[in-house]
């Protein structure tokens, strides 16, 4: 439950507006950790919307198993000066994958 209260901590620091009005939501996997009877409680005692995730949907996360780790492999061992490096760095590389393999 620490992890939980630290997340609650850095929402409220973070995004106060959400967290005042209990307006923010939490999305995870169906991981046995991430159901456990106490994590579902703790969640329902501090009144957390919790999304739910569909049990064995490998749609919802295509980018994980495919896209990202071809960008990851194409930028791999570069440096970056600043955010809009990382931007067209990121999108050349999106680019240079073939059409065709998406």
């Amino acid at each position: 439950m620490e992890v939980l209260e630290s997340l609650r901590g850095k929402v409220r620091r973070k995004r106060p507006e959400l967290f005042a009005n209990n307006s923010w939501i939490l999305h995870h996997d169906n991981a046995p950790a991430h159901t456990a009877l106490s994590v579902r409680e703790f969640l329902s005692t501090k009144q957390i919307t919790v999304l739910e995730h569909p049990a064995y949907s490998p749609d919802l996360a295509p980018n994980d198993f495919f896209l990202f780790p071809k960008v990851k492999e194409i930028l791999k061992g570069r440096d970056f000066d600043d955010i809009d490096d990382i931007r067209s760095n990121t999108t050349a590389a999106l680019k240079a994958i073939p059409q065709n393999q998406f």
